[in-house]
């Protein structure tokens, strides 16, 4: 094992103690006594239960991406910049390398702050103070993230020690009448609800500390929701007790006036002499508190910066891209100190206003990468894209764009102003990514502007590489008279339901000056069927004057610009004139390249809300990867509800069973796709074994190899033989563009 794979952290170390630390905050200690002293117990409660709710939209969002793509380095500005593209990703990267870069000197701030209210001989070193503490954790992350780590969980026990020492202290001095006097609101002048929702929402804005270890981590797909979620639960919990028992702890003006100094006093009467007191530890807890964010920050926008930089899309940004031997992202760190050192050194300590105002717009600046991060899964759900597989179970795109609705609407009762000032900067450096790109041309009708759009997507896809990751099924079906082929079409509609583009393809064999009156009401009648069973499939109709010699061509010649077929599907040869056209038919889309689908339709119906079954035979990897992508496809439409996808495989002997099964449930596990893999051990014919185990099933999947010349017929046959007493039965011959770990 390399010493980078060794310095790789789980789920405890890599992001719920970097996420807890921060959620655990100055907002703990500094504020949340004031939002209750303001708000009372009930409006307090709502802001917690609100501000929480965002996070937890936004961390199921996380989840589900993380989960269902490889994620390195970069943390959130991958995952946005993985599903938006360059332009938001970029955007939103700098945006929130700029935002933790600038936390970093806020926090030491804070930190500076709390020491010298505790020990006032200090205020005259405050700044000093503040630079020294800005020195030292710089070498500490230069060292590098492991003793980090190390020591984060050092700080995170003296942080719960802390905590629980304050709330002990407050359920010893418990008392109904100061809870009951602060059940309902006593805002001084000029606060509401909302002002205290904007001091308030920063406690919940840690769950990024987590993801930004991204590159860290040994397991991302779970470590990453586990974190996560444990993260916001926790954190949520413990605020939500906190403000119970503050608000039963003491008087409505002291937790408005005093709410740190409270704190301090509970600990100090947790021991009986009247001289020693363990309130000490809760000044120690704030201080902790404050470095430990600074910490996360200066963990998470190096690792921002690096991986912004390592894609390239701002080439001037090539420098930060570097890591050190031990993976550590010295030069963005480097870039971290510079912008944090110029905070402290620049700004007017005396003057709290204006640090203020940069704080709300560095909020603003998290809360729209929590926006961004919602969309981002919403896009990636909404779109149907048939490699959105996340092994995340708990995440609907509903969740996703509710969440990015609340952190916009946030953002702006928080502070319009801010909020208009970081989603501007946001657009600016959207297009500083989008410079070499030309703007769109719009019309004044709706038709052009549609017609232009696609035109400029066309354009734009044309220049994208195509890889396994963005695979969709674009099936050419031919029909021919559609009444006597509903079931084909039906299958169809179910393989490109939202995920793909089907075209119904008419051959109509003749001359093309005696054939156009019956093309055009051929055409007229598939647009008719297409309506009156509200499909989304593409009808045409070709005029051939030899079907057999003409397919070649119609097949190459066929496309929407980028946009080929790379699924060819036919109905299964009724007479046996056709079969050896039939099998020529398929040798030349084997010969150009094309995926194959032959459905030998048994009429079977579908009964709706009963459960079903699919069974995808496996004997071997050419057809496998296609077989499953097929039946989960089908799988995903209303009628196939309640489906078993089945992977079968028949083996000779128990010896064979261990293996085979193994590889199976892995293939279904990497797939990201709910299949029960079963073995059949026999030495009977396939035959018997396929009529045994799948003749009560809805649909069987197998694959099948295209017969030599010569041996069309014998192979017609020997699949007729097969399936006689088989259901509806779907065989593929597969070009291998499948990848089911994309």
């Amino acid at each position: 094992m390399s010493q980078q794979e060794k310095m790789k952290f789980g789920t405890f170390g890599g992001v719920f103690t970097p996420s807890i630390l921060t959620i655990f905050g100055l907002i703990m200690f500094m504020r949340s006594n004031y939002v209750v002293g303001n708000a009372g117990v009930y409006q307090s409660l709502i802001i917690l239960l609100l501000s929480s709710a965002i996070t937890l939209l936004t961390a199921l969002s996380i989840s589900a991406i993380s989960s269902n793509t490889p994620v390195h380095g970069g943390g959130a500005y991958f995952l946005i910049s993985r599903v938006l593209g360059p332009g938001f990703g970029t955007a939103i990267g700098i945006a929130l390398f700029m935002a933790q870069a600038l936390s970093i000197p806020f926090y030491i701030l804070g930190f500076s702050e709390a020491l010298c209210n505790s020990f006032p001989n200090l205020e005259p070193w405050y700044k000093l103070i503040c630079i020294g503490a800005l020195v030292l954790l710089f070498i500490m992350t230069w060292i590098g993230t492991s003793g980090i780590i190390k020591i984060q969980y050092l700080l995170l026990a003296a942080l719960l020690a802390s905590i629980t020492i304050f709330l002990a202290g407050a359920w010893k001095n418990y008392s109904d009448v100061h809870f009951n006097a602060n059940l309902h609101a006593n805002y001084s002048q000029g606060e509401n609800i909302w002002t205290m929702f904007a001091i308030y929402f920063p406690a919940v804005t840690g769950i990024m500390a987590g993801v930004n270890m991204s590159g860290d981590l040994i397991n991302p797909k779970k470590s990453i929701p586990k974190g996560t979620l444990y993260a916001v639960i926790f954190g949520a919990l413990v605020y939500g007790v906190q403000m119970l028992l503050c608000a039963g702890m003491t008087s409505n003006s002291e937790l408005k006036e005093r709410p740190f100094l409270v704190l301090i006093e509970a600990g100090d009467s947790l021991l009986l002499t009247s001289t020693v007191g363990l309130g000490f530890m809760v000044i120690g807890g704030v201080l902790l508190a404050t470095l430990s964010s600074a910490i996360g920050s200066y963990l998470g926008a190096p690792r921002v910066l690096q991986a912004l930089s390592a894609d390239g899309t701002i080439p001037s940004l090539r420098i930060f891209s570097k890591v050190s031997k031990k993976g550590e992202p010295h030069n963005a760190l480097l870039a971290s100190f510079l912008v944090s050192l110029a905070v402290l050194f620049f700004i007017n300590t005396d003057d709290k206003s204006g640090l203020n105002t940069v704080a709300e717009i560095v909020t603003m600046v998290f809360l729209y990468t929590y926006g961004m991060t919602n969309l981002a899964a919403f896009v990636e759900s909404s779109g149907a894209n048939p490699s959105f597989r996340p092994s995340f179970r708990f995440f609907h795109w509903s969740t996703a764009l509710l969440g990015a609705i609340g952190c916009i609407w946030s953002a702006f009762m928080i502070n319009p102003s801010a909020a208009a000032v970081a989603l501007t900067v946001i657009v600016l450096l959207y297009y500083l990514a989008k410079r070499n790109e030309n703007t769109a041309v719009f019309s004044d009708a709706r038709r052009g502007f549609i017609y232009s759009r696609i035109s400029r997507n066309m354009q734009i896809l044309t220049k994208m590489k195509e890889n396994s990751k963005n695979w969709r099924p674009t099936i050419l079906v031919f029909v021919g008279v559609l009444n006597k082929r509903v079931n084909l079409v039906q299958f169809s509609k179910w393989l490109g339901k939202d995920a793909g583009i089907v075209s119904l393809v008419n051959v109509i064999t003749g001359e093309l000056k005696d054939c156009i009156t019956q093309r055009d009401e051929s055409l007229e009648q598939m647009n008719h069927f297409i309506e009156l069973n509200k499909l989304a499939l593409y009808p045409e109709v070709v005029i051939m004057k030899d079907f057999d010699s003409g397919l070649s061509s119609f097949i190459q010649g066929h496309s929407l610009a980028p946009i080929k077929p790379n699924i060819v599907m036919f109905g299964w040869p009724q007479k046996e004139t056709r079969i050896i056209h039939f099998y020529k038919h398929l040798q030349t889309v084997t010969e150009l390249n094309k995926n194959i689908v032959c459905v030998m339709d048994k009429s079977y119906f579908l009964k709706q809300g009963s459960k079903k079954v699919i069974d995808c035979w496996w004997r071997g990897c050419d057809n496998g990867s296609f077989m499953i992508m097929l039946a989960y496809l089908i799988s995903q439409n209303v009628e196939w509800e309640n489906t078993t996808i089945r992977l079968m495989r028949q083996v000779p002997n128990e010896e064979e069973k261990g293996k085979h099964l193994r590889e199976l449930q892995h293939i279904a596990t990497e797939a990201r796709i709910e299949a029960h893999a079963e073995i059949v051990i026999s030495n009977e014919s396939y035959q018997d074994v396929l009529n045994k185990h799948s003749r009560e099933s809805n649909l069987v999947v197998l694959g099948i190899e295209i017969p030599a010349p010569g041996q069309e017929l014998a192979h017609y046959t020997a699949i007729e033989k097969l399936l006689t007493q088989m259901p509806t039965t779907i065989l593929v011959k597969s070009i291998g563009d499948v990848d089911l770990k994309s």
